[in-house]
């Protein structure tokens, strides 16, 4: 006996895989946030390829991504293997920070400079961007609806480091303030939620191009002087 189509979509069940764009050229180191003009280097066209190859045999029929450069270059390579037309969501854009521009990262001494202070007040909010409640916002809604476009299958939706981390904290109800150090986000990474239906029954992580990601950028690796994380979140 089959089930009523709203029984059915009640079983669904659906994948979402959030990947983290690939290695960003960026010689002068600066945080380049949501500037446009950062294009993935070789190394991270390297990464985008080597997840497309793992995610060949996968039953993805849905594919979109951030509007900024990295990550439309990071999608396509997915996209092209699964023979689908790329989409974009402004939703899985890179959060707002007020340094974009600047370098800012591990001995540069930013934080010495008295200018900067007024934007280090509130590391709970934080008062040096976008509030994660409002990346919470976005990246849910942006799941869904690659939920919904992809449902019974799996999708694919290439973002940035912090959207990421904050949206599965969020879903793991963890709090949202936490040590940047501490991501688990490397580049080129997945960030997998299944679906039953409409409800996230499990989370998972994966690292496909793991090998070709430098060492000092890998999760829990310790910063390093003049190597900062910060530049490619």
């Amino acid at each position: 006996m089959s089930l009523p189509a709203d029984k059915k979509s009640d079983q669904d069940i659906t994948v979402v895989h959030l990947m983290r764009h690939g290695e960003v050229h960026n010689p002068d180191g600066v945080l380049y946030g949501r500037r446009a003009g950062y294009h993935l280097s070789e190394l991270g066209r390297q990464m985008a390829d080597r997840v497309a190859e793992s995610l060949a045999g996968r039953d993805i029929t849905y594919v979109v991504a951030s509007p900024l450069e990295r990550a439309q270059e990071t999608a396509t390579p997915i996209a092209k293997t699964h023979g689908l037309d790329l989409a974009t969501d402004e939703r899985l854009i890179e959060a707002e920070n007020v340094f974009e521009g600047k370098t800012f990262g591990v001995g540069d001494g930013a934080l010495r400079k008295p200018a900067n202070w007024k934007h280090l007040t509130n590391p709970f909010q934080p008062s040096w961007g976008e509030p994660y409640v409002e990346q919470v916002v976005r990246m849910m809604g942006a799941l869904d609806a690659a939920k919904d476009a992809a449902r019974g299958h799996e999708a694919v939706c290439v973002s940035h480091q912090l959207p990421i981390w904050i949206v599965r904290s969020f879903v793991e109800k963890r709090r949202l303030w936490h040590d940047p150090r501490r991501r688990q986000c490397t580049l080129a990474s997945l960030t997998s939620f299944t679906y039953r239906g409409d409800k996230i029954v499990s989370v998972g992580y994966s690292e496909p191009a793991r090998d070709l990601v430098p060492a000092h950028l890998l999760a829990g690796a310790k910063p390093v002087k003049g190597k900062s994380k910060a530049f490619g979140a």
